[in-house]
């Protein structure tokens, strides 16, 4: 294992592209669309990805929100399902994310990125939606449902993080500027490492390459001091911003389906090995959160990681698509 990551990390380093801060250059399955708009005294742009319904129509529109190490194009086989069973998909990147702007400077906050969504999505006149979210999405879609439960008809979360508080159980603090160091490394090799022993279990397909490069690319292009700045400033709101203590204020109809064998948590390479045992546990995280939610329902996916979308794409998008069609 180990040599093949240090032969994964030679080759990273002489064939990674340097993609542009808004990750020009990277070859897109559909048009990316800008949706551009003032927050924070700046002109910011949202990149995003509208795929209309190609089977019959059924009046309703997802939402897919990503996670951290994730952009909207990483929902490509979600959304081209969802799209085949009628649905009219978004699929947003948020701002410091992927298409869209990086800023100097940006308070982030969920409640902020949820302002900024909602504006997307007003702007194409759509006022309900069922939102889809993976990650860090999940934090964000759960501050969005609490934000505009009006506009919700249906909120289904993918091994969302924040279904517990890092800080209060233990796991250090880490400044803005550490943060930033920290991403600054940010490689080839060191993507793949993590997300194999984290999202996957120790598994690894060759499908998962692309998503690699892609922000192995974002990371190594030239704007790749601003992107690990933004970043650095977006772990400090998922550390800082915890949604767990108001998942019981929910209201609409909400699904968890969690892949039982991931072990993400913010700040695991700095706890201590008693914290660092607590937290991350996916297996009971989802039973536990699906007893504070109410109306929730829980789907697992027995040993698969962080990204059952990405590890066995029929079965969840058969799984999610029955699941929002009860709605």
């Amino acid at each position: 294992m180990l040599g093949a990551l240090i032969a994964f990390g030679a080759s990273a380093a002489e064939t990674t592209p340097h993609y542009g801060p808004e990750l020009q250059g990277f070859d897109f399955p559909y048009p990316i669309q800008k949706f551009t708009f003032t927050s924070q005294k700046q002109s910011l742009t949202m990149g995003y990805i509208d795929v209309k319904p190609k089977g019959t129509a059924n009046g309703r529109t997802a939402v897919l929100m990503h996670g951290k190490n994730f952009c909207g194009v990483t929902w490509q086989d979600t959304i081209d399902a969802l799209s085949e069973a009628g649905y009219r998909v978004i699929a947003p990147d948020q701002v410091g994310f992927c298409t869209s702007t990086k800023p100097q400077h940006y308070q982030y906050s969920f409640h902020q990125l949820a302002q900024n969504t909602h504006q997307l999505l007003a702007s194409l006149n759509i006022d309900k939606v069922s939102l889809v979210a993976h990650s860090t999405g999940g934090m964000l879609a759960t501050r969005y449902a609490l934000m505009y439960p009006q506009g919700v008809e249906k909120l289904a979360m993918v091994n969302p993080i924040g279904l517990e508080d890092w800080k209060a159980k233990g796991v250090p603090w880490r400044s803005v500027d550490e943060w930033y160091q920290r991403e600054l490394k940010t490689t080839a090799a060191s993507i793949k490492s993590y997300e194999q022993k984290t999202y996957y279990d120790g598994r690894w397909k060759p499908e998962y390459d692309r998503w690699v490069t892609m922000l192995a690319g974002l990371n190594a292009g030239p704007g790749k001091e601003i992107v690990a700045w933004n970043s650095a400033l977006q772990y400090d709101m998922i550390f800082t911003q915890p949604v767990y203590y108001e998942f019981k204020y929910l209201k609409m109809p909400t699904t968890l389906l969690i892949g039982t064998s991931d072990t993400t948590a913010i700040g695991s390479d700095i706890a201590s090995p008693e914290v660092k045992a607590k937290i991350g546990n996916y297996n009971e995280l989802g039973k536990q959160v699906a007893e504070l939610i109410p109306h929730a329902t829980l789907i697992e996916f027995d040993g698969m990681g962080h990204a059952p979308q990405m590890e066995e794409p029929e079965k969840f998008n058969q799984t999610l698509i029955e699941d929002l069609n009860k709605s």
